[in-house]
């Protein structure tokens, strides 16, 4: 709004400047001359209506609160309506926005921000006024003039083609016409405002006098009481109407004081202010700023306004007489007030200009409405948009402070299970250093310790089996075990505890429509859709994620005799499971089976995992069991099967192993027991009987799910003998062989037909149908066959509530055993793999009191069938039995029966086969039970009821191949001569050392031999290809061995010499040598800084000096070699101690990795009392033995763990050789021709003596055969288990100091006395007891 600063001038400084800046914005466009016509107008009439104020200072109607700036204000007005036609603001009041104002450009702020309204009253009065002003009637008439008469004074002729469409004028220019609102008679109503419109008078019409058109022109009163938005339009027509009436009443002729508007005059200001100025000086004063600017226009748009302002008759008044001069030249106000108040200008400026200004008015009133709708639409937009801005910052805030509240959860998780992984690390640290306590302490309070004494008062020892595996997954080992009693206050039940099965079935029953609804359809569906490939499962690398715990998840710990929750973590490197000590499930278990729980607090390097399988816990496949570098096995338990694929893609990609032929990949840990058995090679294998019946038992059991770590998913084995009353046992007889097409319940045919007509005659409608209640394999069967070792005895009194069963129900006697397997009608037990390798399961070895039978026995040991004199002899002719050929004929019939098509399914049915629904998978789903209580009575069904193992193959199993087909020449007469060839090295020094690595894999595959003065050959094996058929006389005969090039032509031989010297007290024998897997390197002892090296055999060179005893190494051996030539290395010394060394194939050196300057071995064997002369190390069995010069020989595992001291006969003196196999047996020979065998064990299975003196000895690959050789110069071959001498090669003529045997162990090569090899042809099966008999 413009500031008043001089009340009695018309417009103010500030409005003239903006009139002046509208108009000349643009002169030469037609809204230029536009706005300059209605500037015109506009200024005529205010100053006319100040000349009128200034005539009459005295009117009825006073104003005293209205002062000039009212007209500031209407120019205000008209300024913003000028603003808006040149498209730059509006600014306007109506009903609909209320106070809101837009605001323009910057660079018309200041002149925007001036044009407020202070209503639609302004013009209004400006009108009326102008009209009271150019009256020329007296001013007693004017004071009776009415708002009609004003109207009517408005419009100077008629016109018909001039309407001014009411809608169209803007609320501010018609809102102050409510006088007349009141005074009309019809009323119309709308929605927000009253419109009030004058009737027409009928029979009125046009003047015929005046053709001119005049524009309309409004007028309202000024009322004080009127609210705005009550507006009262009155349309042109209607206003000409009415004054034509009265002008052709009065004869055509318009008055002057009707044509212009009759306002209601302003109380003038200027008589208080200025009472002495005369009327000319007034006018000056109050026009002396606005005349300038209308003389401006009039003079700038001089030909524009000449042709718009046309007099009555046509002519220019612009132009005529003179106006334009008096516009140019004069200054005078008073002039120009009186032209302007000409009857002719009146008119003119009335009919042209006052048009304009209406129009002027309507477009601005269009452009306000328009302008509202665009900002009621901005508006709302604004609305949406900062209401979605709010929704927003609403959602944004919510999900800042959700994250916020997750990360603080995460990171109290995270700082829980570091503060749990602490706790579990000093936990496992304390338990580590109280094991190596105890250790050194077992090592010196041993009875070959610094403090042990060998007197009787020494404390009974107790034994457990160990957990450590052999390659066939047999256990054989046994350990201290600082937890062993002999359970004396383990009572004995009563007969009558034992409830019958048909009881035990009955109460089962109840839940049976409960789990029926809870069908495992997962399981069923893989087994139905199961395309038995590989190629669906997707193989995918794990992100290392950020942090160290790359996976976290609950998970439970199975292990034989107890299911623990924990928690498992994995991170790049390891992984962990923490038992939660707290939980009361936990708390319940007998602290004495947690002694024999490993791995609750375990931590395993992912270097250590060698194999990982899916695995069923409760029949669900939510299970892992991974498997370890130090040959046990971990089982965990998951919540479902997609945390079971997040483990597995968390831990280091190793497949199954490396013995089954399947690639080492994620998918195939992830396999199902189908596609493993598909994919590997083991089935071609065992049909080309290159793997036993045994080994292919174990493996069939192992993919299919059995493990030791869940007792009631056991390995099954079959009763293969029927025979155990007589003294002997022919296993050629057929007899004596169980029919292995049927189930042990339809052996006998009394028994098959009560199972059958149960199965046929069972009506129960919420249990199926099954001819067994019970199943061949529980977890009670199990530790029922191994109650006299531990942890198995302890684990069998923890499930009977400490007690030992009745002593007619426990196990002993096999014969009985087998009687009720073909009686009992609740017994349908088969056999479990310890039968047909573990002969201490069969003794009472800690003598515990296992009660008398009803006919006065005592329990104690097994009782063995007459035809077995030990359980190593049982367990032996039991294991020929399952090799024997009758067994292998119809063994895929059994494997039928177990893991094959007849395991389910109608086949079963037909095979007399189906057991109890819960035994099988795919019975029930555990997870779809809401009730605790009722899933933990399912569980325990199905722990009780044994189950199923996995279906391997839904077709017939193909059989094995005959021994005929597989190998024709074993039986057919050899004419092959024992002695294949000599061959003599030009050296006469005896040849002290052999080494026969011929495996096919090998790229140079050689005999090396070392002699007496350190001069060693790499001789090229060929083979005995050439060998076979000699009866093609002409075929071109190549021998198996070929002599060194550089030993026969003598030429580099420097490259084949270790000058290197030695101690001068060693004797140089076979033992002081090792010749690697590969061939490449030569490992030799005995020299004086009490180190041993390594030798390349390619160039002779040193690699490597290893130290670590402190005094002379007298002795070496190594393990057997795994993939990459890994394997161990011993030595031995006269300080008395062997260190066990890291041979790396990789790196070809000892040590863990390639450039260490010191190496340390991994472990420090104590308890001889002099210098170790021999020693045999056996990576699969974990055991390293031992013999000194004085002393026994001892039994170590590969930890260092002194377990065993052999007891020998007195004769036995100073051991000299050790041979171990991988079956168990140790041969060691003494001084003076005294051979003892030992079990790995340390119990003496036998002794022999023979006259010569041996020199070198050999066990065959599969225990069974023992080979010798000595300064007599024959070659023997013993049968092991009972020294029976079966063959002796002709004698040679020099004393043999070292032996071989190739790997296909058909050729056996003898190092001699006088510097030459002997090689003899060699073929164990024709001691073979089938091989003998000849069917």
């Amino acid at each position: 709004m413009s500031p008043i600063r001089d009340l009695d001038r018309l417009l103010q400084d500030m409005d003239i400047n903006r009139l002046r800046a509208v108009v000349f914005r643009d002169i030469d466009s037609k809204q230029a001359q536009f706005l300059a016509l209605a500037v015109v107008y506009f200024i005529s009439v205010l100053m006319v209506s100040k000349y009128r104020d200034i005539l009459e200072p005295h009117n009825d109607r006073k104003h005293p609160q209205r002062s000039q700036s009212a007209r500031s204000t209407d120019s205000g007005a008209l300024s913003g309506g000028l603003e808006v036609e040149n498209g730059v603001s509006l600014r306007r009041y109506d009903s609909g926005i209320g106070d809101d104002h837009t605001s323009t450009a910057a660079s018309d702020a200041d002149l925007s921000s001036s044009g407020m309204t202070h209503g639609p009253d302004a013009i209004s009065e400006a009108l009326s006024t102008l009209s009271s002003e150019v009256r020329p009637a007296p001013p007693s008439d004017s004071k009776g003039k009415n708002v009609k008469d004003i109207l009517r004074s408005l419009v100077s002729a008629p016109s018909d083609d001039i309407m001014v469409d009411p809608s169209l004028l803007p609320p501010a220019f018609l809102g102050s016409m409510t006088d007349l609102a009141r005074k009309s008679s019809l009323q119309t109503h709308s929605f927000d405002r009253s419109v009030v419109v004058a009737p027409k008078k009928a029979g009125m019409a046009p003047s015929p006098g005046s053709s001119t058109p005049v524009p309309a022109a409004t007028a309202a009163s000024v009322s004080a009481g009127t609210p705005i938005d009550r507006v009262a339009v009155v349309s042109a027509g209607e206003a000409t109407e009415g004054i034509s009436a009265d002008s052709t009443a009065s004869g055509g002729q318009v008055p002057a004081s009707a044509s212009l508007p009759s306002v209601p005059p302003l109380s003038p200001v200027t008589q208080n202010t200025a009472p002495n100025m005369s009327i000319s000086e007034r006018l000056e004063s109050a026009l002396e700023k606005a005349a300038p600017l209308l003389r401006e226009i009039f003079v700038d748009f001089a030909p524009f306004l000449s042709r718009t302002l046309l007099g009555s008759h046509g002519q220019e008044l612009l132009i005529e007489g003179t106006s334009l001069m008096c516009m140019k030249s004069s200054s005078s106000v008073v002039e120009l007030v009186m032209l302007l108040c000409s009857q002719e200008w009146q008119n003119s400026i009335q009919k042209n200009a006052g048009l304009a200004f209406i129009e002027l008015v309507n477009e601005g009133r269009l452009l306000s409405h328009t302008m509202k709708d665009h900002l009621v639409r901005v508006a709302n937009e604004a609305e949406f948009i900062l209401s979605r801005q709010r929704a927003e910052d609403i959602h944004k805030h919510a999900e800042f402070e959700s994250n916020c509240a997750q990360y603080a959860a995460e990171k109290r998780d995270e700082e829980k299970m570091c503060d749990h992984l602490i706790r579990a690390a000093k936990y496992r640290d304390h338990v580590t250093a109280t094991q190596l306590i105890q250790k050194i302490v077992n090592i010196l309070t041993d009875k070959h310790g610094a403090w042990g004494n060998s007197s009787i008062s020494r404390p009974r020892e107790f034994w457990r089996l160990d957990y450590w595996e052999d390659d066939l997954r047999r256990r054989r080992r046994f350990v201290r075990n600082p937890f062993g009693s002999n359970h004396s206050e383990a009572t004995l039940k009563a007969a009558a505890e034992h409830a019958p099965e048909e009881d035990i079935l009955k109460g089962k029953q109840s839940i049976r429509s409960h789990t029926l609804g809870h069908q495992n359809s997962e399981s069923e569906a893989s087994l139905d859709g199961d395309d038995d490939t590989l190629s669906s499962l997707d193989e995918k690398d794990l992100e290392n994620l950020a942090g160290s715990v790359n996976l976290s998840t609950g998970a439970q710990l199975v292990a034989p005799a107890a299911v623990v929750r924990g928690t498992l973590s994995i991170t790049a490197s390891e992984l962990y499971f923490e038992v939660e000590e707290d939980e009361p499930s936990f708390k319940a278990i007998d602290p004495k089976i947690l002694a024999y729980t490993e791995g609750l607090h375990g931590k395993w390097l992912f270097t250590e995992i060698r194999a990982i399988f899916s695995r069923r816990y409760l029949l669900q496949n939510t299970a892992l069991e991974i498997f370890m570098a130090n040959r046990t096995a971990v089982m965990l338990n998951f919540p479902d099967a997609a945390t079971v694929k997040k483990v597995v893609n968390s831990l280091p990609r190793v497949g199954v192993g490396t013995n089954f032929g399947l690639p080492q990949t994620r998918r195939i840990s992830l396999a199902t027991p189908k596609q493993l058995f598909k994919a590997s090679n083991m089935t071609q294998r065992w049909q080309r009987r290159e793997i036993s019946n045994f080994e292919y038992l174990i493996f069939l059991n192992t993919i299919s799910g059995r493990t030791f770590n869940d007792l009631n998913q056991y390995p099954v084995f079959p009763w293969v003998i029927t025979n155990y009353d007589s003294e002997e046992l022919d296993l050629t007889l057929p007899s004596n062989f169980r029919d292995l097409s049927k189930p042990i319940g339809a052996l006998n045919p009394k028994r098959a037909a009560f199972f059958s007509d149960r199965y046929e005659s069972w009506e129960d409608d919420q249990v199926p149908k099954f001819h067994y209640g019970t199943h061949y394999s529980t977890s009670s069967f199990t530790m029922m066959w191994l109650l006299r070792m531990e942890p198995f005895t302890t684990f069998f009194l923890n499930f009977q509530g400490g007690k030992f069963d009745h002593a007619d129900r426990t196990f002993s006697s096999v014969a009985r055993a087998w009687r009720n397997c073909q009686r009992d009608t609740s017994d349908v037990k088969e056999l479990i793999p310890e039968f047909y390798y573990l002969p201490e399961m069969f003794v009472n070895s800690n003598r515990y009191n296992l009660g008398v039978m009803e006919e006065g026995s005592v329990v104690s040991d097994v009782e063995l069938p007459p035809w077995a004199k030990s359980p190593e002899e049982f367990v032996r002719i039991n294991r020929l039995a399952l090799e024997s050929e009758f067994v292998s004929c119809q063994l895929h019939q059994w494997i039928d029966l177990i893991f094959g098509y007849k395991q389910q399914g109608p086949e079963a049915t037909r095979a007399l086969n189906v057991f109890y629904y819960l035994t099988y998978e795919g019975a029930v789903n555990l997870n779809s039970f809401n009730d605790p209580m009722l899933r933990e009575a399912v569980e325990s069904q199905i722990r009780s009821f044994g189950q199923t193992p996995c279906q391997l193959l839904i077709e017939p199993h193909p059989p094995r191949s005959s021994a005929m087909q597989v190998t024709p020449l074993m039986f057919t007469e050899q004419m092959q001569q024992d002695v294949i060839m000599v061959l003599k090295f030009p050296s006469n020094s005896p040849v002290t050392h052999v080494a026969a690595n011929t495996q096919p894999g090998l790229t140079s595959p050689a005999i090396i031999t070392v002699t007496a003065n350190r001069l060693f050959a790499v001789n090229k094996w060929h083979g005995l290809a050439g060998h076979q058929s000699s009866t093609v006389q002409d075929q071109q005969y190549q021998l198996p061995v070929e002599i060194d090039p550089l030993i026969a032509s003598n030429v580099g031989s420097h490259r084949r010499q270790i000058s290197d010297l030695l101690d001068q007290s060693i004797q140089i024998s076979s033992q002081c040598f090792i010749i690697t897997a590969d061939n490449r390197f030569i490992l030799l002892c005995g020299f004086w800084d009490k180190s041993f090296r390594v030798y390349s055999t390619d160039s002779g060179k040193l690699t490597q000096i290893v130290f670590g005893h402190r005094d002379v190494v007298t002795c070496l051996a190594r393990s057997e070699s795994y993939i990459g030539g890994d394997c161990y290395v011993l030595s031995g010394s006269r300080d008395a101690t062997l260190l066990l060394w890291y041979w790396n194939g990789k790196h070809s050196s000892i040590g863990e990795s390639l450039g260490t300057e010191f190496t340390t071995p991994r472990a420090i064997l104590t308890g001889h009392d002099c210098e170790v002369t021999c020693a045999s190390v056996c990576a699969e069995l974990g055991v390293v033995i031992s013999g000194c010069k004085e002393g026994p020989c001892l039994i170590h595992s590969m930890n260092g763990d002194l377990l065993r001291t052999l007891e020998v006969p007195e004769r036995c003196t100073r051991p000299r050789l050790i041979q171990s196999s991988t079956e168990g047996h140790c041969m060691i020979y003494y001084d003076k021709g005294q051979f003892c065998l030992f079990s790995v064990n340390g119990k003496l299975l036998g002794h022999m003596e023979v006259e010569d003196s041996i020199k070198a000895m050999l066990l065959s690959r599969d225990g069974q055969y023992l080979l010798t050789g000595g300064d007599g110069g024959i070659v023997s071959v013993w049968q092991v288990h009972n020294f029976k001498q079966l063959f002796a090669y002709p004698g040679c003529d020099a004393g043999i100091r070292s032996m071989a045997i190739s790997h296909d162990q058909r050729c056996i090569i003898t190092g001699m006395a006088s510097g030459s090899i002997v090689l003899f042809y060699n073929d164990f099966n024709r001691w073979h007891h089938e091989y003998q008999t000849r069917y």
